[in-house]
């Protein structure tokens, strides 16, 4: 879906799967700042939607997914995934329900799988699953300033009084110009995507692989947890819990979820699915690299500029790698930001 809001005063278009919106209106850092004051909207129209109506939709999603539906409420936002039954995660999606359907939103161009799988799952319930993404756009605004909770409390951003971070709107398409007017002044993705990286929330499919399960990227419902929490950890039976319940409650997840902040010097991000290196024998960060021994320990996911903390990236790195260790990806000296704590998933191991 191409975004009629880059038609606005400024508007430069963003790339690969999130073209169809602005990056930006001219100013990434003032347009961070709004957003940080509480101020303002980000348009993410290009989304892809999605509406499962019938009256066992909310029984049947708690059925196949890592989220608890029973009881939602309308108008209360949940995020939620569907695994494999090995636990990697394959599907991530966020909706509210309005007391008939349940809408909801996932990445662009990955609706239509997530309607095949949900539809093959139908059986008997009475529930009917439908592609709205022509008629309903997603934008988002942030809360105003202040409260606590959430795991954004303490982190770079300070979230909104319930402790979320900011709402998700679902608008008629053909009213976004409209919406746009009323909410605006607009930011673009990249003041978006950057404040996101900064409170350590993961985008699924960027800063998430074919092999990554909820415990290595901070999705759990755990105490303290964070806003977007995509497993309910007291729920009954769905697929892939075993993995879950099994890392989480006796096993080390075997990967990590990290916020690393990057040198500066140079004027460029690391692309997506870049390794991540750990140089041998220098401290963290250091430019001093060159002939050091390295090994690889990760891949970093998505990076952005940040109007206080510079140049940052989500990484998944092995499990193991000191939290000080100095990395490298693509030639940028990193060092790291502890996101998932390296010990999650010893809960309840006896002590020896």
């Amino acid at each position: 879906m191409i975004s009629p809001l880059l038609n606005l005063p400024g508007a430069v278009a963003g790339d690969g799967i999130d073209a169809g919106v602005a990056a930006h209106y001219g100013s990434l850092y003032g347009e961070q700042r709004a957003l940080a004051a509480g101020e303002g909207f980000v348009d993410l129209s290009h989304r892809d939607v999605l509406r499962v109506s019938g009256p066992d939709r909310l029984t049947w999603l708690h059925s196949l997914t890592s989220q608890a539906f029973e009881g939602l409420q309308p108008g209360v936002w949940t995020h939620a995934l569907v695994l494999s039954p090995q636990g990697h995660i394959e599907h991530a999606f966020a909706g509210v329900d309005d007391g008939e359907a349940f809408t909801a939103h996932t990445e662009p161009g990955r609706a239509a799988a997530l309607i095949d799988f949900l539809d093959r799952m139908r059986f008997m319930m009475r529930v009917e699953v439908t592609d709205v993404t022509a008629d309903i756009a997603i934008a988002w605004r942030p809360a105003p300033p202040g409260g606590r909770g959430g795991r954004a409390s303490d982190r770079h951003e300070t979230p909104g009084p319930s402790g979320e971070a900011g709402r998700y709107d679902l608008i008629p398409r053909d009213q976004l110009e409209k919406y746009a007017d009323a909410a605006g002044p607009a930011a673009g993705l990249w003041a978006f995507e950057a404040l996101r990286i900064a409170r350590g929330e993961p985008r699924f499919g960027i800063d998430t692989d074919e092999r990554t399960i909820p415990n290595e990227v901070g999705w759990l419902g755990v105490e303290d947890g964070p806003a977007w929490a995509a497993v309910h950890l007291d729920k009954g039976c769905y697929r892939g819990q075993e993995t879950i319940a099994r890392v989480h409650n006796l096993g080390r997840p075997p990967r990590r979820l990290t916020l690393l902040h990057l040198d500066g010097s140079e004027n460029r991000l690391p692309a997506a699915g870049s390794p991540v290196v750990e140089v041998r024998g220098a401290p963290a960060p250091s430019l001093e690299t060159s002939g050091a021994p390295t090994r690889p320990v990760g891949r970093v996911g998505s990076s952005a500029r940040h109007h206080e903390l510079g140049p940052i990236s989500l990484a998944l790195l092995k499990r193991n790698v000191a939290i000080d260790a100095a990395l490298d990806v693509d030639g940028l000296p990193a060092s790291q930001e502890v996101l998932v704590d390296p010990e999650v998933g010893l809960h309840f191991r006896p002590q020896r």
